[in-house]
């Protein structure tokens, strides 16, 4: 069965930080643009981080920029993002999609397009104090 399965969502303070985790599981992410997207309550989806280790490149939205890193783990079949500084503007929901690199023109446009071959369930983030 192929599928994304996220994790490491919580509550935390503003300013706090919070890792979250895209585990994959039926193929490789390696052949496979990754990104995080998060959607609000009453909002579009947005999104925040998109990685190629193929393309061997990154993106970020600029309302994460600076407070946000995506990476991954080919051992583990798994990407990160890291998230410092946070706001309660970042509180959404977050899911992760992967997309085959040959689908992409970058991962820009993967951000920007919300395209996907496959998504997780989802995870929610809450900042409040």
């Amino acid at each position: 069965q192929l599928q994304l399965v996220e994790s490491g969502g919580g509550l935390v303070q503003p300013g706090g930080s919070l890792t979250l985790s895209c585990a994959a599981s039926g193929f490789t992410l390696d052949y496979y643009a990754v990104g995080w997207f998060r959607q609000a309550p009453g909002k579009e989806r947005e999104g925040v981080a998109c990685i190629s280790s193929r393309q061997g490149s990154t993106y970020y939205s600029d309302s994460v920029s600076g407070r946000f890193t995506i990476s991954g783990d080919s051992a583990k079949n798994t990407v990160y993002l890291q998230m410092n500084t946070l706001k309660p503007e970042d509180t959404a929901v977050y899911f992760c999609a992967a997309h085959w690199t040959g689908g992409i023109r970058t991962v820009q446009h993967m951000c920007v397009s919300g395209i996907g071959d496959y998504w997780g369930q989802g995870t929610q983030v809450t900042v409040s104090s």
